[in-house]
C-alpha cells in the first residue's frame, strides 16, 4: 500500500466516525480548528514562517488576512445547518438532508500557505468531512506546522486527529496526482496546470480560475476614495492574491486627474525606458522571475535598477499600456505591485479595453467599478463574462467575501464556464455537502398543451 492509499484509509476511518456527530458537535470541531489559526501566537509563528519559506508576502498583512478571512468564515458558518435535515419546502413535498461528499482532497498555493488549507478545511469539517491537504513544495514546511496546531485542538475536544491530514514529504506531482484519484472530492486553488490534471483525474472536482483583475474608474467615482482603495489592494501582502488589481481603464476626462491621486498615494508611474527596463527583469523568457514575485516596491526597484524611483516613497509602479495579449505581458496578471493603466475615451470604451483583458487573461473572475452610477455596474454584469462585479471597493478585501459586502468569506473564487471552472461563486461550505432529497406526493400541478402553447400557436398562427 503506497503512502498516499494509507493516509487516504486513515482518513476514510476517521470520516466515519466523524460522520455521526450531530450538529453541535461538529460546530464545536469547526471552531476548534478555527481557534489552531486565530490563537495570536500560533498565527504571528504561521504568518512568520510562511513568508521565510516561500519568500512571498508581508508577514502583518498575512497576519491580518489569517484573522479576517478565518473569523469571516466562522461568521458564515454560525447557525448554517449542515447536519441532517437542513430545509423543509411543505408546498413542494421536499425534505432536503445534508451528507457527506468523504475525503475531500486539497490542493492549494505557495501564495497563502497558511489561509487557504485553513478555509478550505473549516469548509470541509462543516460538511463532516476529513481533509487530505496538498501543499505546494514550498509552502509544506508552514502547512505541517499548522496540521500541528490542528491536532492539538482536535485532540483537546477528543476528535479523530486524521481527519486533517496532509501529504507527506516529498509533496511531488505524481503523488499529488494518486491523491486526486484516490480521493471523494477535489479542491484545487493555484496554478492552472493543477486545475487541468483535477479535471481530468476521473474524480470530482472544483478547480479556481485564474486571476487578472481589471478595475474601471469613471468620470463620476470619488477619485480620492478609488485612489486610496486601490493602492491598499494593491499593495497588501505585496500583491500575492488574484484578487489584487492588475490593470486600471480610466475614463479620458479624469486620467490625467487620477493619475495623480494615485501618485499621491503612492504610486510611481515609469517612463517608457523604464517600463522596458521593468519588463525585461519581470519577465525571464516569456514567464514571470519569481525572484521578483510579492516584493514590495522598493526590492522591485533595486532589482530592476530603477534609479530615478525615489524606493522608499513608493508603495506601487504604474506603467501606461496600450496593447493587451501575448506580446504585452504588462497587460496579464504580475503577482507584484505594477499596475497597468489604460486611457479610455469614455466608459464604452473603458468596457470594451476591460473585455479585451478579460479575454487575454482572467476570463470569468471579476471585475472592478469605481462610479457614482449603478446602471453601469449592472450593465458590466449584464454583458461582461465575469462572475464578480466589485463596486466601490478595494477588490482584494472584497472579491473574496467582505464584513461589508454580502459575498461568502473564501480564498477561492470560482469562475463558471468562461474560467472553465464548475462553480461560479465563492467556495463556501455548501460545495462540501451532498445533498439528499425526499420527494412526497402532493396535489398534482398537471398542466395542459392549451394551457401551454395557445398563445404561443396564436401569435404565430399554428
Amino acid at each position: 500500500m503506497s503512502s498516499v492509499e494509507q493516509l487516504i484509509e486513515k482518513a476514510r476511518i476517521a470520516q466515519q466516525v466523524y460522520e455521526n456527530y450531530d450538529q453541535g458537535a461538529v460546530d464545536e470541531v469547526v471552531t476548534a480548528v478555527a481557534w489552531a489559526l486565530i490563537e495570536p501566537g500560533r498565527n504571528r509563528e504561521l504568518s512568520q514562517m510562511a513568508v521565510e519559506t516561500t519568500g512571498l508576502g508581508k508577514i502583518e498583512d498575512k497576519i491580518l488576512k489569517n484573522e479576517r478571512k478565518t473569523l469571516g468564515l466562522l461568521r458564515d458558518l454560525r447557525g448554517a445547518k449542515s447536519v441532517g435535515v437542513i430545509s423543509e419546502d411543505e408546498e413542494l413535498g421536499i425534505t432536503e438532508i445534508a451528507r457527506p461528499v468523504g475525503v475531500v482532497a486539497a490542493v492549494t498555493p505557495s501564495t497563502n500557505p497558511v489561509a487557504t488549507p485553513t478555509n478550505n478545511t473549516l469548509n470541509a469539517l462543516k460538511g463532516r468531512n476529513a481533509i487530505i491537504i496538498a501543499p505546494s513544495p514550498a509552502g509544506e514546511k508552514v502547512c505541517s506546522r499548522l496540521l500541528q496546531y490542528f491536532h492539538e485542538e482536535l485532540r483537546r475536544i477528543g476528535a479523530p486527529v486524521d481527519l486533517i491530514q496532509q501529504l507527506s514529504s516529498p509533496v511531488d506531482k505524481i503523488r499529488t496526482l494518486e491523491l486526486m484519484k484516490l480521493a471523494d472530492w477535489l479542491i484545487v486553488t493555484g496554478s492552472q496546470s493543477n486545475v487541468r490534471a483535477a479535471y481530468s483525474s476521473g474524480t470530482p472536482a472544483i478547480g479556481v480560475g485564474a486571476g487578472n483583475v481589471t478595475v474601471i474608474v469613471d468620470e463620476t467615482a470619488d477619485l480620492d476614495g478609488a485612489a486610496f482603495k486601490i493602492m491598499k489592494s494593491k499593495t497588501f501582502d505585496h500583491a500575492t492574491s488574484c484578487s489584487s488589481e492588475n490593470a486600471l481603464v480610466v475614463v479620458d476626462q479624469i486620467y490625467d486627474t487620477f493619475l495623480e491621486k494615485l501618485g499621491d498615494c503612492g504610486g510611481r508611474l515609469l517612463d517608457e525606458k523604464e517600463k522596458q527596463t521593468l519588463q525585461d527583469s519581470l519577465w525571464v523568457n516569456g514567464k514571470l522571475n519569481r525572484q521578483m514575485l510579492a516584493r514590495d516596491a522598493e526590492i522591485l526597484c533595486q532589482m530592476a535598477d530603477l534609479k530615478r524611483i525615489d524606493s522608499t516613497e513608493t508603495k506601487f509602479l504604474m506603467v501606461e499600456e496600450s496593447g493587451i495579449g501575448p506580446d504585452y505581458p504588462f497587460s496579464g496578471e504580475k503577482l507584484s505591485p505594477v499596475l497597468s493603466v489604460y486611457r479610455a475615451s469614455d466608459f464604452d470604451d473603458a468596457q470594451q479595453t476591460a473585455l479585451n483583458i478579460l479575454n487575454h487573461q482572467g476570463k470569468g473572475h471579476s471585475i472592478g467599478l469605481h462610479s457614482s452610477l449603478e446602471e453601469r455596474a449592472l450593465k458590466l454584469g449584464l454583458e461582461l463574462p465575469v462572475c464578480r462585479v466589485i463596486v466601490n471597493q478595494a477588490h482584494c478585501f472584497a472579491t473574496g467575501g467582505g464584513f461589508e459586502n454580502g459575498l461568502p468569506f473564501s480564498l477561492s473564487m470560482g469562475c463558471g464556464s468562461w474560467g472553465e471552472n464548475s462553480i461560479d461563486d465563492n467556495l463556501n461550505y455548501r460545495h462540501f455537502l451532498n445533498i439528499t432529497r425526499i420527494a412526497r406526493p402532493i396535489a398534482s400541478r398537471e398542466v395542459t398543451v392549451e394551457e401551454m402553447f395557445t398563445e404561443y400557436r396564436s401569435r404565430y398562427g399554428l
